[in-house]
């Protein structure tokens, strides 16, 4: 029981929080994905998320209109820190939703999930906060996995499912504790060489409001179905900037629900691979060079619970493999 006194000094913070702004708001964009993105808003509400109140942060869900939208009875349960806009957007790509969500957000710090398919872990809201307190350009990043033990656009062929990947979730228990995610996951491409070396984007990424409204956003010229590379290149904008300090929360993990998306859905293979290309090809005019992963010396931030182990032990065998390989060719 918390004395009268703290209780004083509790409901005093949170009056001046809510005057002043939560320190994170979180922008999450929906489209078409009612199951996994009622999944999702779960694993960012406040009790799921620990160590952090409820005044800390809000929760911005930008859904694009669909035939199949978050149901209207989800919504109206969804707690006071939390905003549903639901929008007609004639354009395949969800750029212009996450810039209405920068330009909603009140947060001194912006986080933007491009994806409403991904889970995270039960830290990430305290940690994304703690690590703009590291310096205020802070560019704070959480990486990314695939739900099931090989990439989904791989595990697809072999029947992978929305349905198997249900009783793979119900296999931990989840949500009684997020962390056990790490049990049934895999690295997703753009993490692929894990936590030591260089990846090519972040699928929750933080950064100080200032620093978006230098960056002008995401790039709307990304016009693609799914945005194409817009995330990629917003990552690597962002950690390229000027000042910059990468913060990496490699204990925290986003996890990848499948929902049949535009890279790893159900779709032929040879359509896939046309959508990469013209993603490719689409960075390739708008900045004049190909892709490249930004380089950065990041600070590693937050707890590392026993389930994530396997994949620091993993990650450390391959910035191992690559040293190796480096001074072999020397």
């Amino acid at each position: 029981m918390l004395s009268k006194k703290r209780q004083g000094r509790q409901r005093l913070f949170a009056r001046r929080a809510r005057l002043s702004g939560p320190a994170l708001s979180i922008i999450l964009i929906v489209y078409d994905m009612p199951a996994q993105a009622q999944r999702t808003v779960r694993s960012l509400l406040h009790g799921y998320q620990r160590d952090v109140a409820s005044w800390d942060y809000e929760l911005l869900i930008i859904e694009n209109a669909s035939a199949n939208t978050l149901p209207r009875s989800f919504v109206d349960s969804l707690p006071p820190y939390c905003s549903y806009f639901l929008r007609d957007e004639s354009r395949p790509t969800p750029v212009p939703a996450i810039n209405e969500g920068l330009r909603l957000a009140r947060g001194r710090n912006l986080c933007v999930m491009i994806d409403g398919a991904r889970l995270v872990t039960p830290g990430v809201v305290k940690n994304l906060i703690r690590g703009h307190q590291i310096s205020d350009q802070a560019v704070v990043t959480v990486p990314g996995y695939h739900l099931g033990k090989e990439l989904q656009q791989v595990a697809v062929g072999s029947g992978y499912s929305s349905e198997f990947e249900d009783e793979l979730v119900a296999s931990i228990n989840w949500p009684e504790d997020g962390y056990r995610l790490f049990e049934i996951a895999c690295f997703s491409g753009s993490c692929a060489h894990g936590f030591f070396l260089p990846h090519s984007e972040s699928n929750c990424i933080s950064l100080p409001r200032k620093m978006w409204h230098e960056l002008g956003g995401f790039d709307e010229r990304f016009d693609l179905r799914g945005g194409g590379l817009v995330n990629l290149d917003t990552y690597k904008r962002a950690c390229e900037h000027p000042g910059a300090q990468h913060v990496f929360l490699h204990g925290e993990g986003t996890f990848h629900q499948f929902h049949g998306g535009v890279t790893t859905g159900g779709e032929d293979s040879h359509v896939r691979q046309r959508y990469i290309d013209e993603s490719m090809q689409q960075y390739a005019d708008l900045r004049g060079a190909s892709y490249e992963s930004p380089q950065t010396d990041p600070v590693y931030l937050g707890e590392l619970s026993d389930y994530v182990q396997q994949f620091v032990f993993l990650s450390t065998q391959k910035k191992l493999d690559r040293m190796r390989m480096m001074e072999s060719n020397r």
